[in-house]
């Protein structure tokens, strides 16, 4: 997986934003006004993604996936992976942790938020 794959699978989820708030090198995807995906733009030599992750999954994964899932960089290491793409998870896998990103961030929307999107 690339960083336009990366980029173009988000932005297809419903009422995704992106945005570069921490300046022009960390491109920032949100739903609801809330952050569910973080990539770094200069990555060159490998490429990584921090995503949301329910706690108790997010163990297993890093023990299961020991070169690839690691806690949050510069995240809550409780609720946030590190993921490393083109290593132990294939591309499948690395979109279905997107979507558990998503989906965590979007149920924790308020109802008005939800309506409005």
């Amino acid at each position: 997986m690339h960083i336009e794959d990366v980029r173009t699978y988000c932005i297809q989820l419903k009422a995704v934003t992106e945005e570069l708030p921490f300046g022009p090198d960390t491109l920032v995807f949100k739903v609801g006004g809330k952050v569910f995906l973080l990539v770094g733009l200069d990555q060159v030599e490998s490429l990584s993604f921090n995503v949301k992750c329910d706690p108790e999954h997010a163990v297993t994964l890093r023990a299961d996936y020991p070169q690839t899932v690691f806690p949050g960089y510069h995240m809550n290491k409780k609720h946030w992976n590190t993921v490393f793409c083109n290593r132990e998870l294939t591309d499948d896998q690395l979109k279905e942790l997107i979507v558990h990103s998503y989906n965590l961030v979007y149920k924790g929307l308020t109802k008005a938020v939800k309506d409005s999107l």
